[in-house]
């Protein structure tokens, strides 16, 4: 799937829209600039309190957030990604910077990341740099399957729209990595055994 070059703008001046994921519509926007995250939890009427999944095209941009991984979250990563697998990682112990990503962490010690599957969308966030796409709805309404849900959600309230007709797949399946298991912290559409 191609992207034409003025949403690859649109999104890099921090605007925000409607893209298909390796999952569902996700509401699109930079991670790493403020304005935009906020204005997707505006949009989306998001609970303050719930943090978004961050999409990044490589494990190596783990470093544009401080966060450095040790060898066996780094085999697990490889061996995971990219797939629709979210994984919560602990912040870095860099105080300053995570102070200024708190719009992002909202306050917690952790963030979660994914590497998604098709070639098209890494593609894309090696353009523009990590996305923020939490699914095409507002709060407690289904997720949008296709552009004309989507459409009727947000109207004139997103920048742009992205179609790639009927998407009916699963949320990511979340988990957290401890000293000794996996922690599945939502079934999503990956299978994960509890097993390092």
């Amino acid at each position: 799937m191609k992207i034409n070059k003025s949403i690859i703008e649109t999104i890099k001046n921090g605007g925000v829209g409607i893209l298909p994921t390796d999952t569902l519509y996700g509401l699109v926007g930079l991670a790493l600039n403020k304005e935009a995250v906020e204005r997707i939890y505006k949009i989306k009427k998001r609970s303050a309190e719930k943090k978004m999944i961050v999409l990044i095209p490589d494990k190596r941009d783990l470093k544009l957030f401080k966060i450095e991984i040790d060898d066996r979250t780094k085999k697990f990563l490889n061996k995971t990604w990219p797939n629709p697998v979210s994984v919560v990682l602990p912040l870095s112990q860099n105080e300053e910077f995570n102070k200024s990503i708190a719009y992002l962490h909202r306050n917690s010690d952790t963030l979660a990341f994914r590497v998604p599957e098709p070639r098209w969308l890494r593609k894309l966030l090696r353009k523009t740099g990590p996305l923020v796409a939490p699914s095409a709805n507002p709060e407690d309404l289904p997720p949008a399957q296709n552009i004309e849900q989507a459409r009727a959600y947000f109207r004139e309230a997103v920048d742009f729209y992205v179609d790639k007709g009927e998407l009916k797949g699963r949320p990511s399946t979340i988990i957290k990595l401890n000293e000794q298991d996996i922690e599945i912290k939502r079934q999503g559409g990956a299978q994960i055994t509890n097993n390092k």
